[in-house]
């Protein structure tokens, strides 16, 4: 798929925060700069997120709860994890129960990890659109690609 804009990056996002369910993980892959956190920031607008939306590089774990959205939401950015075993400190799991998980820079994780999950690839195109590639797991079947 390509994305000519920043709008239809959003525009995705939204498609697809509509589509979420707890228990989802999207895994957002990409180079610095190649539409991550546009894609995650249309996401939390489709669950129904009105505000601005911080990357969460330095945070690492950005929290969304209702009434802001449809159903719980951790934006993760695991840019700055160097050691994989500080990975469970940040309770991940957890946030899965009755919520959903939206990660950047998701290779700092077991693959293991990513099998269920709606795996998204960006890449800037030498004409400054984005394509999007992905892999989905067997939980996207009936929502992913969206039409």
């Amino acid at each position: 798929m390509i994305l000519q804009s920043e709008q239809a990056t959003l525009d995705v996002g939204r498609k697809l925060g509509a589509l979420l369910r707890a228990g989802d993980k999207i895994a957002l892959r990409g180079t610095l700069g190649a539409g991550k956190t546009t894609l995650a920031r249309g996401i939390l607008e489709g669950l129904g997120y009105g505000a601005e939306v911080p990357s969460p590089t330095f945070a690492i774990v950005q929290p969304y709860e209702p009434p802001e959205t449809r159903i719980p939401v951790a934006h993760v950015d695991l840019y700055r994890i160097e050691d994989p075993e500080e990975i469970p400190e940040l309770g991940l799991e957890e946030a899965l129960i009755d919520g959903a998980m939206i990660v950047e820079w998701p290779d700092r994780m077991p693959d293991s990890f990513w099998t269920d999950a709606l795996n998204l690839h960006l890449e800037i195109t030498g004409e400054g659109n984005r394509r999007l590639t992905w892999t989905a797991g067997d939980a996207w079947n009936d929502r992913w690609p969206l039409t």
